[in-house]
């Protein structure tokens, strides 16, 4: 039931509150009211006092007092919520709860999970069945008690695609009545409207979505003139500012914002163009643009090859470029690249001065020993070296007898032509492409045909490298891999004297498939009929792009034709010749949002937050019950000396807990396992040691037998530290440096085994940090500290076997030198023994620079605070991490164990004896 704002799980007691008049009346009548009478003698009793005193009538406003805490109470039992979650609740019917968890739904999908909870907490105290069918993967729907699905709550995580066709939803409906409760994303969608008649046919319909800005990105069919983005929004509103953002690696590797382009709203506009005009060496290196502050996948664009202008020297046998163009050997492939590609001409020697991606050299028949050399170093290193065939090449001595290393293949003699010595009775025609070769799916014009060409000797591996046949099976295009390059030979000259090829758009798409040229036009659906593409990354609802090892490869024309869904997710796709990125939003759609019908009861998530009141009014008629009683005592009398004993009371319990809460930490800390870190001045470090010491303390609990308590910050100059087995100490370069006395708790500290843990941050980049900040401010604060002999970490160290084995201790960085007490001299490798004999102590410090902390950072629900690495790279870089703390936590508690074991044998045989 509702009564304004306020939802009441019980109101049937509501009714209760009809028998406060009663008791206001019978509250009245006690005690009862005194007769009066007139009694002459009365006089003897004036000037005494009487110390029990009563009143003859319960004064109203106790009354008043004792009717409210009454119906505190009442209604407290009645189960009040300010601001219900969902009106579904006040039905007893089963609760389906309809979840578009797509890629829209991620920028607040923490509200939406919050008010999830809301929601089933009170299908929980009404005891109904609660099922949950996500639209992006509808599954059998099954209906469970609500506290099951406030467990499962955690592990429900949008998608990076959207809701599947309304069938495959409709299909796993359940069957009887049930209400629904439709978390929506707020995009309309083809079936939407037949999907939401047939659940209101099942029961009531409530439509809970976001109402924050929904901005995405497309990028249209391009010109060569820059990058022309559109961007959409799916509300419209007032003048909003953005920013969208090229990003890619620099020249090092590392990921950062190549450019930005502020872009304007402006009020009631839906959309806008962006234009990025960026250099060719720039724009090669970008892989997304993306708008930011926009956390989905929406606002995200992949890029591929398409974007990418290659850089493609064309050589030919002439010393110079005049004569009659259509002659020309590369007349034809400037043509075909020349809008695509970034193109140079020049010798040899000019063109490998600044290595370019693709070689195409036309005609060309003997190279000088240098240029030779030069170009097989150059292929070999991963460089594309395309060359034609034409009269020098067929009338050379190349490649006759064996075969030559920039030759895909063995020729013969003179080549062959229409009318000559081995002569075709009619020009040829070329032959469908055959699966596993690059130009498998591209379609033959019947019209194309071949007079001339030279031809491939017998060969055992001529099969494998023929890509392209004639219709006589004679090789048209041979290749072979030399190093990481490709060598490719089109049996054919470069312009039209020995075919027609070089005038068709086949030409073109045949340069596109062996990756030398982007295509200006869209792909067609047949040339990618029967073809694989494997996908390379995955973009998740959040828009980041991560690996995706696990999917499996899918057909070129459901890459090309079908939108996205779990089997197609969005990404980058490898396959022949190239590499195609899967976008979540196609250039020809326009977001539209949904359009709910009037009757349709819609809720948001960012109104006022659900709050039940039972608790607080049970309080507050606590608070008037103990009203009530000093106001009895107050009318009796009895309120000064109940007063004294009250406060008496509150003073010896107040200083009781003072004195537990200023005990309470170092009998804690005794009690059971703490690790610490050291406060260093600097917030930002302190804080992030702090979360760190907190991931790692819970990858202890639930790994180990070891069960620590919450880790503690320690002040060197105040705080007792021999209560913990290891201090982190993260090491800033403006730390101060530490007084005598810290130093010389700090050496009893070590010497009575315990182990500080350095951590400078810096990747180590110095190997041993002297020359960095850090590093500097490490041999600072360690000057006075008693260290002993430090070494690198050796193989047989028992830190890389005491709980996982290990080769490398990750952290944030990937730096591999990590520093320990050196072993004593006369610790050898007994015979026979895979391990040295170490001593039985514990190194006393762990110098290194991976930032550990920032591994280990977790926040308040034990997510990890920062990004570390790329994708599930990353993520397995954060998992050694963890276990290089374990590893160190289980050496400081243990000591060297693991080394001791290889001695079982020798002291059960000494005690046979």
């Amino acid at each position: 039931m509702n009564i304004g704002p306020l939802f009441f799980t019980a109101p049937a007691l509501l009714l209760a509150l009809l028998i406060l008049p009663v008791l206001w009346v019978l509250l009245r009548a006690v005690p009862p009211a005194p007769i009066r009478r007139l009694f002459p003698a009365v006089s003897l009793l004036v000037g005494l006092k009487d110390n029990d005193s009563s009143s003859d009538r319960t004064p109203w406003w106790l009354l008043v007092l004792r009717s409210l805490a009454l119906a505190a109470v009442i209604v407290g039992l009645a189960g009040p919520v300010l601001h219900p979650t969902s009106k579904t609740n006040e039905s007893r019917e089963r609760l389906l709860i309809l979840l578009d968890a797509s890629w829209a739904s991620a920028p607040d999908w923490q509200q939406r999970q919050d008010f999830l909870a809301g929601v089933l907490q009170q299908a929980a105290a009404n005891s109904r069945a609660v099922a949950v069918l996500k639209t992006t993967r509808p599954d059998t729907t099954v209906f469970q008690p609500a506290h099951i699905w406030e467990r499962r709550l955690a592990g429900l995580q949008p998608d990076a695609w959207e809701m599947t066709a309304s069938e495959a939803v409709t299909a796993n409906l359940p069957d009887g009545r049930f209400d629904t409760l439709w978390l929506s994303d707020g995009i309309a969608r083809e079936g939407q409207n037949d999907l939401l008649a047939l659940l209101e046919a099942r029961g009531t319909v409530e439509v809970a979505e976001g109402s924050g800005p929904l901005l995405v990105l497309s990028l249209p069919p391009q010109n060569m003139e820059g990058v022309k983005l559109t961007l959409h929004s799916l509300q419209r509103a007032g003048a909003r500012d953005l920013v969208v953002q090229a990003i890619g690696p620099d020249p090092a590797g590392v990921e950062r914002i190549l450019e930005e382009k502020n872009v304007r709203l402006d009020a009631g506009e839906y959309e806008t163009s962006v234009q990025f005009d960026l250099p060719l060496e720039l724009q090669a290196r970008v892989t997304r643009f993306s708008i930011k502050g926009q956390a989905q996948a929406g606002a995200v664009v992949l890029t591929d090859d398409s974007l990418r202008q290659r850089d493609i020297a064309l050589v030919d046998a002439r010393t110079n470029r005049e004569g009659l163009e259509l002659l020309s050997p590369l007349h034809y492939l400037e043509k075909a690249l020349v809008t695509s590609s970034k193109l140079r001409f020049g010798s040899l020697d000019d063109v490998l001065l600044v290595p370019p991606d693709v070689v195409i050299m036309a005609d060309i028949a003997e190279l000088t020993e240098a240029h030779e050399t030069a170009l097989i170093d150059w292929v070999t290193a991963g460089g594309l070296l395309v060359r034609f065939a034409g009269p020098r090449l067929a009338a050379s001595e190349v490649s006759r007898t064996t075969e030559d290393p920039l030759l895909p293949v063995r020729l013969r003699a003179g080549g062959r032509f229409v009318g000559g010595a081995m002569s075709w009775g009619a020009p040829k025609s070329l032959a469908p492409f055959e699966r596993g070769s690059p130009f498998f799916g591209l379609s033959v014009p019947d019209e194309l045909r071949v007079t001339a060409q030279v031809v491939a000797q017998p060969d055992p591996q001529l099969a494998e490298r023929v890509i392209a046949r004639l219709s006589d099976g004679t090789p048209l295009v041979t290749r072979k891999t030399l190093g990481q390059g490709e060598v490719v030979l089109f049996h054919i000259s470069a312009n039209a004297e020995w075919s027609n090829l070089p005038l068709s758009g086949l030409f073109v798409r045949m340069l596109e498939r062996l990756s030398i040229a982007r295509s200006t036009t869209s792909l067609d659906q047949s040339e990618m009929v029967g073809t694989l593409w494997k996908p390379v990354k995955a973009l998740d609802a959040y828009g980041r792009l991560q690996d995706a090892k696990n999917l499996t490869s899918v057909t070129g024309d459901r890459l090309l034709s079908e939108r996205t869904k779990a089997d197609l997710p969005p990404g980058l796709y490898e396959g022949p010749g190239r590499r195609i990125a899967k976008n979540v939003i196609d250039p020809e759609r326009r977001l539209e949002r949904t359009d709910w019908p009037p009757h349709i009861a819609t809720t948001g998530f960012d109104g006022p937050t659900e709050r039940p009141l039972g608790g607080p009014l049970f309080g507050f008629a606590l608070l008037l019950l103990a009203l009530d009683v000093l106001a009895t005592l107050f009318l009796s009398g009895r309120l000064r000396q109940s007063g004294v004993a009250l406060l008496a009371l509150a003073l010896l319990t107040t200083a009781h807990s003072a004195e537990a809460q200023d005990s309470a930490n170092p009998i804690s800390a005794t009690r059971e396992l703490a690790l610490a870190h050291v406060i260093t001045g600097n917030t930002q470090a302190d804080d992030i040691a702090l979360a760190g010491l907190s991931g790692l303390s819970n990858t202890l609990f639930f790994r180990t037998s070891v069960e620590p308590e919450p880790p503690q910050s320690v002040d060197l100059e105040r705080d007792e530290i021999a209560f913990y087995p290891l201090l982190y100490w993260p090491v800033t370069p403006d730390q101060s440096t530490p007084s005598e006395a810290a130093y010389l708790k700090l050496n009893s500290y070590l010497r009575a085994g315990g182990m500080i843990l350095f951590d400078t941050r810096d990747s180590n980049v110095a190997k041993f940090g002297a020359a960095s900040p850090a590093g500097q401010a490490l041999r600072r604060l360690a000057a006075q500290l008693d260290i002993p002999e430090l070494e690198p970490v050796p193989e047989d160290h028992v830190l890389t076997r005491s709980f996982y084995l290990l080769q490398d201790f990750p952290g944030r960085h990937m730096g591999h030198d990590v520093w320990v007490e050196a072993a004593p001299a006369e610790a050898v490798q007994a015979e026979g023994m895979p391990f040295r004999n170490l001593n039985d102590g514990v190194s006393p410090v762990v110098i290194g620079g991976n930032d550990w902390a920032a591994a280990w950072a977790v926040d308040g629900r034990g997510a990890p605070l920062l990004p570390i690495g790329r994708g599930l790279a990353g993520e397995r870089q954060r998992e050694m991490a963890y276990r290089f703390g374990v590893n160190l936590v289980m050496h400081v508690l243990t000591g060297n164990y693991k080394s001791d074991q290889v001695h079982v044998p020798a002291l059960l045989e000494r005690l046979g004896q």
